[in-house]
């Protein structure tokens, strides 16, 4: 089993409750955005980090990280791509690829609208974890933590990162 910490939309700006939140998992997730070097370093520093490079993301970020990153990880095919979509609305960036050969987690960002949605076309669950940075429209920054073992999903948390550091379970 492992532990997962999944942000988006950093921007740039590095909040250290984000280590505070992942201290529990195994592995951080960026879904692009991220906006530094900087931040991509510390979180990598951290924790072993996986990531993809966003539409703001300059040529460092690009040189590291894919626009695509798919792997398996606990038997499970996992795609990562910041301009996703979501079911139903995926965008034609990924589309042909998703309905080709489906992952069975597909996470996204640029959004910065926290989604938790199961495809039943696709069999696939898609997470977008909002923004976890301060740039954008959203009034809510989100992180979301979940746990994977051998394809199954459980003790999904999406956190808000609020003066009261409220955590919400699902």
């Amino acid at each position: 089993m492992k532990r997962i910490g999944v942000l988006s939309d950093t921007h740039g700006y590095w909040d250290d409750r984000y280590l505070e939140y992942f201290k529990e998992c195994d592995e951080i997730w960026h879904a692009g955005d991220i906006g530094s070097m900087e931040v991509a370093e510390r979180l990598a520093g951290f924790r072993p980090f996986r990531a993809v490079y966003g539409n703001i993301d300059g040529q460092d970020m690009r040189r590291f990280y894919p626009l695509i990153n798919r792997f398996v990880i606990e038997n499970t095919d996992v795609m990562i791509k910041h301009i996703g979509g979501y079911p139903g609305h995926y965008d034609d960036s990924i589309r042909a690829s998703l309905f080709t050969r489906p992952p069975k987690l597909f996470i996204s960002g640029h959004s910065h609208i926290l989604k938790v949605k199961y495809d039943k076309t696709l069999g696939l669950l898609h997470i977008n974890p909002g923004a976890a940075g301060i740039y954008g429209f959203h009034k809510v920054r989100t992180l979301v933590r979940f746990s994977i073992e051998d394809g199954n999903f459980s003790d999904l948390e999406v956190i808000k990162l609020a003066d009261h550091r409220e955590i919400k379970s699902f």
